[in-house]
């Protein structure tokens, strides 16, 4: 299989994916947070389609039209428009229940990205990374198990940076 070898197109796009994503992380920032996490999800989206991952790329994809839109607004309706919708596209693709997964962690992203800022914010996206990590090493992700590992450790330092003021 091309896609599990580490410099194939499908593992590059990963790669992608995880410098977008430290970026992201390493902002203070709510919106900049948002715009870089949108374009790393993207890549994310493409990634796991190319993998094979149908759940995981749907609710990329969906995370990535989210984290653009919630970065200009915050209206909980969205975030409603935007859970629906995750559901909607990633449970008819369900290849296995695992596949709940990253439908769920982009669930619980989607409720923070619109509701909450801050430490608040990035406590709830800690615990999505923690479950996408999970995913990404069940489904042969190299860089986006990589982009998680970086991703708990970026947040982590800016959740500190941010109560310290």
């Amino acid at each position: 299989m091309d896609g599990f070898q580490p410099f194939s197109t499908t593992q590059c796009v990963g790669y992608v994916a995880l410098a977008l994503g430290v970026a992201a992380f390493l902002q203070k920032r709510d919106v900049s947070l948002k715009l870089l996490n949108g374009t790393q999800n993207i890549a994310y989206a493409l990634h796991f389609v190319l993998l094979g991952n149908m759940a995981a790329g749907t609710s990329a994809f969906v995370s990535a039209a989210r984290s653009l839109l919630a970065a200009r607004f915050r209206a909980p309706w969205l975030a409603g428009v935007f859970i629906a919708l995750n559901l909607a596209l990633g449970l008819p693709v369900l290849q296995s229940p695992f596949g709940l997964v990253p439908i769920i962690a982009g669930c619980s992203a989607t409720a923070a990205v619109f509701l909450l800022q801050g430490v608040k914010l990035r406590l709830v996206l800690l615990g999505c990374t923690m479950a996408w990590l999970v995913n990404n090493i069940v489904s042969g992700s190299i860089g986006g198990t990589v982009l998680e590992a970086f991703v708990a450790v970026a947040n982590t330092t800016t959740i500190i940076r941010l109560l310290r003021g």
